[in-house]
């Protein structure tokens, strides 16, 4: 599914899917304590494995991509939390229709989309949403070109990292970006090859927490953090079953990170939980 932290109404947001039978178009908000289900009179079609992220200019999430199983998806929606209300945009420009692209708000409070996968080939481009169009940029290096990879950004460093994926050239490797140009970090140490791993910020520990995903069709349940500099492993007393493809979000009114859903081999989730420091 896609999910997002949305700062208008201060709730987490969550919409579309896979239930093993139907692909989904529901819209759910979490609350801190209870998810509940809203009914909107307009909504996107169903979907699964498209991204959205909230844009701090426009103070609207912004839903772009996926897959319905026949096609793959190029429309953009704009979430209004202060109505509760999806609204479909026309912007004159749109990046390429992909599953599983990566949508993530960048350092000067736009969201930004890069990657995804078209069916036949691994997309490397990146665009801007400006509230009505999307913008191509071309920054001096990009990532490699991949889809399902996990990115956070981190609002105190003003940096964006992203981790892994799914690519035809090796996407074992951790990018930084700071609103103008992207950086392939030399490690030492970093997580396992994963795709589909679930990404958020996290106040508590200054740092993007990476969780989980899929490596060589084996799910994993490990939590690292991005420091900015490092990846550091973290071992939780208790954590998540593994999985990929989960929804993670840090919810800024319960001051933790949110974590919901996703697939373990063949079984469906819808299990919630939260990472306290």
């Amino acid at each position: 599914m896609a999910m997002t932290y949305d700062a208008a109404s201060q709730r987490i947001l969550l919409f579309g899917g896979y239930d093993g039978t139907h692909y989904l178009n529901d819209t759910w908000v979490f609350d801190g304590r209870i998810w509940s289900k809203v009914r909107t009179r307009v909504v996107p079609p169903r979907r699964t494995n498209a991204q959205m992220a909230y844009d701090v200019a426009t103070q609207r999430v912004v839903l772009f991509g996926g897959y319905n199983g026949t096609h793959y998806l190029g429309d953009t929606w704009v979430w209004d939390g202060s109505t509760f209300a999806w609204t479909q945009a026309t912007p004159t420009h749109s990046p390429p229709a992909v599953t599983g692209p990566m949508l993530f708000p960048d350092p000067i409070g736009r969201v930004d989309e890069f990657g995804g996968f078209d069916g036949n080939f691994y997309q490397g481009t990146m665009w801007r949403w400006n509230g009505a169009d999307w913008t191509r940029l071309y920054p001096a290096m990009v990532p490699y070109a991949r889809s399902s990879a996990a990115v956070g950004l981190n609002p105190l460093l003003n940096q964006v990292v992203l981790f892994g994926g799914l690519a035809d050239v090796n996407p074992n490797n951790t990018w930084t970006y700071d609103g103008t140009n992207w950086t392939m970090q030399n490690l030492s140490t970093q997580p396992q090859l994963v795709y589909g791993g679930s990404a958020a910020f996290d106040l508590n520990l200054n740092a993007v927490i990476l969780f989980g995903g899929g490596s060589g069709g084996v799910d994993q349940n490990s939590t690292w953090a991005w420091t900015g500099s490092r990846w550091e492993q973290l071992f939780p007393m208790q954590s998540p079953t593994p999985r990929e493809g989960a929804g993670m979000a840090y919810d800024e009114v319960l001051g933790h990170v949110i974590l919901f859903g996703g697939q373990n081999n063949n079984m469906l989730l819808n299990d919630s939980w939260e990472l306290t420091p």
